[in-house]
């Protein structure tokens, strides 16, 4: 009998020390979940906008107050005294009402809406010439993202002012400005005499050159397209048809006629161009589409092949 007692006791003692760690392990996680409710909990003193402020406006005490922002989350750069945030400072960005004012949003104590304030570190602002036609029409304005073209004359002699070829200078660069207009939440369409581009130092010197070696225009893109594609040089060329353009100076170009071997009656039979007189060197008229030189002993002819056939 005494053992069945002390066997029951054992079993009880066992019980009431698993009970007694099971409530320890369910209280300390209550304490610790608890604990972290009230770090989520804990907020900060943050100066936010109490009004929309555009682009260099200044920051006074009737625009801007003090509001509770989760400690937890506290935005890079907040500032929480009023009297630091107009301290002669004005707003380098459009602000909406209750967004936290941010060291990067506003100017220093010097009161400048100054444009170098905005780019980020290792980037340049650099301006090119732009018209209503490069410029798409005036609809470029702050804040979009175009690609830039250069449009120049193909290098190498011989080929004159009509001999063009166009190339993308740079891709997805961000405007800051059209003209004096640096304002991001001016949206109308404005016809500006220059673009103020966002590019590192190598694309500053790409555009400094492109602006002595041809015509630079910009082409609007989505500013959630970051994606460039291949570089393809555009020629006139390119430009479509299965024909080739005249040749200069109101002669035509040599015919495919002239310059291919056509079969006839089962035979290769090739009609030579006019020789010159003996004595006298000729200048032959520049072919307007694909050549290659053909060496048959010791003689050397360059013949013109046709697209589109």
């Amino acid at each position: 009998m005494g053992q069945r007692n002390l066997i029951a006791i054992g079993i009880a003692i066992f019980l009431g020390l698993i009970a007694v760690y099971a409530a320890n392990v369910y209280f300390s996680a209550r304490e610790s979940q608890q604990e972290r409710v009230a770090e989520e909990n804990r907020m900060a003193r943050i100066v936010v906008s109490s009004q929309d402020l555009a682009f260099g406006a200044p920051l006074t005490a009737q625009n801007v107050r003090l509001a509770n922002w989760p400690a937890t989350s506290v935005p890079v750069g907040a500032f929480t005294s009023i009297e630091e945030v107009t301290r002669n400072r004005v707003a380098l960005r459009p602000i909406v009402p209750g967004e936290p004012i941010l060291a990067s949003k506003v100017s220093g104590t010097d009161g400048r809406a100054t444009l170098s304030a905005n780019l980020p570190l290792g980037q340049l602002a650099y301006a090119i010439p732009v018209n209503d036609v490069a410029g798409v029409g005036g609809f470029v304005r702050p804040g979009d993202v175009v690609d830039v073209i250069l449009t120049r004359q193909i290098p190498g002699e011989g080929n004159t002012g009509n001999d063009k070829m166009t190339d993308i200078l740079l891709e997805a660069v961000p405007v800051l400005g059209i003209d004096q207009v640096a304002d991001e939440k001016n949206t109308q369409p404005a016809v500006g005499k220059t673009a103020t581009l966002q590019v590192d130092t190598y694309g500053a010197q790409k555009l400094a050159l492109a602006l002595q070696s041809g015509t630079l225009s910009l082409a609007l893109r989505n500013v959630a397209d970051q994606v460039t594609g291949a570089r393809k040089t555009v020629t006139r060329a390119d430009l479509g048809g299965r024909y080739f353009l005249p040749a200069r100076g109101g002669s035509r170009a040599p015919s495919y006629a002239a310059a291919v071997p056509r079969a006839i009656g089962g035979a290769a039979r090739r009609t030579a161009l006019p020789s010159a007189p003996a004595g006298v060197v000729s200048a032959m008229p520049r072919m307007s589409g694909p050549t290659m030189t053909i060496v048959r002993g010791t003689r050397a002819s360059e013949e013109e092949f046709v697209r589109g056939y």
